[in-house]
């Protein structure tokens, strides 16, 4: 049974318009369901309903003069705790942070509060971003809605199991090795990485990125006209466009789609993966599409590299803190950054080239397809209270290996639900186009979601489950 309170972004300004229904009665019904979930998931951080209240009695207003501010006026939104916020702390999801209020808005952050969107909210993540995972030493644990025994998967943990229990329609994540697109496979959400440089960032970082997170294509579509405005903070911004985000119209017929179900290392696929993404390219092939088995893009080598240059990366950036700030990392994540210490100026250039290596598979994959499929996850689920998919910190790269070549070619993916384990939780389909692609992934994917029908099933709110 659907909720009051899932109603896509396309309906909600409909009913703005119409005065059927205002952002401040939307909000107020949200707010009683994020309370229902909130214990349950602890998905959320910076949590101010007050202040909420308060955006969409504006946004209300503007909408009863039929003056909204912008595309987004009354729509709620939240922003992984990453995305700086004028005077609201960046804790990086760490206890080493010093908690010092941001001096501006974030690109991100800016771009929204400009349309009218109500932020009311950031989402939680793992310390510095660093794992897939829920786990912090800074928030609370972040759990799957789908079962909170099971891990939401991150770097962008509190926006997918957000997304997932219907907080809204629409959250904001971040992705540098898969970020965005790994939980939303694992909460089965759609979740968009576009091409570097179409949403700008700050801090901009060799393969982060940003992306919108939600329960359908159109609704994280819907978001891309105002995140794509150019902004000067990331040198990579790309050009103003005029792209007409909402154009997801798109025949397949004659596409040379390839399907990769091995990505070269890391953790064996599940079967129950491979299957399903299997299946889903039958689908394309039903539409019209030619489907042709590709080898993969990653190699060993190429993995260990980046394990490398991240390792010293960050304990460069970790190096200075106190002693007791930096004991203050959660543990996995310093016994992984320890072993940056002893890595020479030379090793972590030779590091830093494999991304370039990757940049070349992936170009030429290119030059032999329009698209590429694969799984988004390699396994169906792991434990909450794990760090990682192999809980090692000597072994922490294992599990990006279909989506962190993507980051490195610059190239734009998604993720999109494709079906169900037999223990009932979502499998994830990537979808991967060529280098400023954006619209055909986009379109890709909302056709994939036309053909399977969506999800029509989403977790039950926790006081309907314990009446259910």
């Amino acid at each position: 049974m659907a909720e009051e309170t899932d109603i896509s972004v396309r309906d909600l300004l409909k009913r703005f318009s119409e005065r059927s229904l205002s952002p401040s009665e939307y909000w107020l019904a949200l707010e009683k369901h994020i309370e229902a979930w909130e214990p349950v998931i602890s998905a959320l951080y910076a949590y101010d309903p007050d202040e909420a209240r308060r955006m969409a009695a504006a946004s209300t207003a503007r909408w009863a003069k039929g003056a909204p501010t912008g595309p987004l006026d009354g729509i709620p939104v939240t922003l992984k705790e990453l995305i700086a916020t004028k005077g609201q702390p960046v804790p990086l999801g760490t206890r080493a942070t010093e908690l010092t209020p941001a001096l501006e808005d974030a690109p991100i952050a800016a771009r929204l509060r400009e349309d009218g969107a109500i932020l009311f909210a950031k989402t939680t993540c793992p310390d510095y971003g660093m794992l897939s995972s829920g786990l912090s030493s800074f928030h609370k644990l972040t759990r799957n809605p789908w079962d909170p025994t099971q891990n939401p998967g991150g770097s962008s943990a509190g926006a997918s199991a957000a997304a997932a229990a219907g907080y809204g329609p629409l959250h904001i994540g971040t992705d540098i090795g898969g970020s965005v697109r790994l939980p939303a496979g694992w909460t089965g959400v759609f979740g968009f990485k576009p091409s570097h440089g179409r949403i700008p960032v700050d801090p901009y970082y060799v393969g982060r990125c940003a992306g919108p997170m939600a329960r359908t294509v159109e609704d994280a579509a819907y978001s891309m006209a105002t995140l794509s405005r150019p902004d000067w903070r990331d040198g990579t911004s790309l050009p103003p466009n005029d792209i007409n985000w909402m154009d997801l119209d798109i025949d397949v017929r004659g596409m040379k789609i390839g399907l990769m179900l091995d990505a070269g290392c890391g953790l064996a696929v599940d079967d129950e993966v491979r299957d399903a993404v299997a299946a889903a390219a039958r689908r394309f092939e039903e539409a019209g599409a030619v489907v042709v088995d590709v080898a993969p893009v990653l190699t060993r080598e190429m993995l260990d590299g980046l394990d490398v240059f991240w390792r010293a990366r960050f304990w460069g950036d970790i190096v200075g803190l106190s002693e007791e700030r930096r004991q203050s990392i959660l543990p996995y994540i310093h016994d992984w950054a320890k072993g940056g210490a002893d890595i020479s100026g030379v090793e972590a250039v030779r590091g830093f080239n494999q991304t370039i290596e990757m940049r070349k598979t992936c170009g030429k994959l290119f030059t032999e397809v329009d698209t590429v499929l694969s799984p988004t996850n390699p396994i169906v689920s792991y434990s909450a209270e794990w760090a990682s998919p192999t809980n090692d910190p000597q072994r922490p790269f294992e599990h990006i290996c279909f989506t962190v070549p993507w980051n490195m070619s610059e190239q734009p993916a998604s993720s999109i639900n494709c079906g169900f384990s037999r223990s009932g939780m979502p499998i994830g389909l990537q979808i991967i186009g060529p280098r400023f692609g954006d619209m055909r992934v986009l379109q890709l994917s909302k056709a994939f979601e036309g053909w399977t029908g969506g999800m029509s099933v989403w977790p039950k709110r926790p006081s309907q489950q314990a009446t259910a």
